[in-house]
C-alpha cells in the first residue's frame, strides 16, 4: 500500500483572512534543568487541513466530537475540476455515484454553489473534501456550508492535492476530539492500492 499525506503544516499553511496566525511556543527546553521538550500552541481551528462540524454555521448544530467516524475513513474518489463555481448540474454530470467520499482537486480555486451542495446531498455522500481554504468563495454568505451540514456531510477543507492523482483511494482524516469545538485539526492520509477484507465499498 502507498501512504499519501494530503495534510498541510499547521504552522505554514496559507491563513483564511482574517482568522488568527498559528503560533508554537516552547515553554521547556532540553538543558541542565529539563530532561524534555515542553510547547504550546495557539491557533484558529481553521488553521492548515481540519474538519468543519455542523455547530461552525448552525446555532444548535453538533460538535467535531459528534461527526461520526464512518464520514472520515473509508473508499473515496479525487476529482480534478478547473477554477469554477461548481455548480449542481455540474455535480451531476461530473462527479461520481460509486462512493460517499468525494474530494475536489482545483489548485484551490473551485468552489461549491447552493445547488451543489444540494446535489451532494441527493446524491448520499458522507463527506466533502477540498484544497480550497473553503468550499465556498469568499464573500459568501455560508448557505452551502448550512446544506451541507443540515445533511450531516462532513466538510474537510484545505487539503494537499497537489501531488495526487484523479481516481480512488481509501481516506482517513479523524480530526481531534475538541468538545464543544466547531472544528478540530486533521492528519489526512490517502492510500492507493488497497486491499481491505470487506466488499461493501462504503
Amino acid at each position: 500500500m502507498k501512504f499519501i499525506d494530503i495534510s498541510r503544516d499547521v504552522m505554514t499553511a496559507e491563513v483564511f483572512k482574517g482568522d488568527p496566525a498559528p503560533k508554537l511556543e516552547r515553554v521547556q527546553k532540553i538543558d541542565e534543568n529539563s530532561e524534555y521538550n515542553l510547547s504550546k500552541i495557539s491557533m484558529c481551528l481553521h488553521n492548515g487541513t481540519h474538519m468543519d462540524a455542523p455547530l461552525h454555521f448552525l446555532p444548535d448544530g453538533n460538535d467535531i466530537c459528534t461527526v461520526p467516524p464512518d464520514a472520515f475513513f473509508g473508499p473515496c474518489v479525487v476529482v480534478e475540476v478547473p477554477p469554477i463555481l461548481i455548480t449542481g448540474s455540474y455535480v451531476e454530470e461530473y462527479f461520481p455515484r460509486n462512493t460517499k467520499r468525494v474530494l475536489i482537486k482545483s489548485g484551490g480555486k473551485a468552489f461549491l454553489h447552493e445547488s451543489a451542495a444540494s446535489e451532494l446531498s441527493y446524491m448520499g455522500y458522507y463527506l466533502v473534501g477540498t484544497d480550497a481554504l473553503t468550499v465556498e468563495p469568499e464573500g459568501s454568505d455560508g448557505r452551502s456550508h448550512r446544506m451541507l451540514m443540515l445533511d450531516n456531510i462532513a466538510v474537510l477543507e484545505n487539503l494537499d492535492l497537489d501531488s495526487v492523482s484523479p481516481g480512488d483511494y481509501f481516506l482517513s482524516a479523524a480530526p481531534i476530539k475538541i468538545s464543544g469545538a466547531e472544528a478540530a485539526p486533521v492528519r489526512a492520509i490517502l492510500i492507493s492500492d488497497y486491499i481491505f477484507w470487506s466488499g461493501d465499498n462504503q
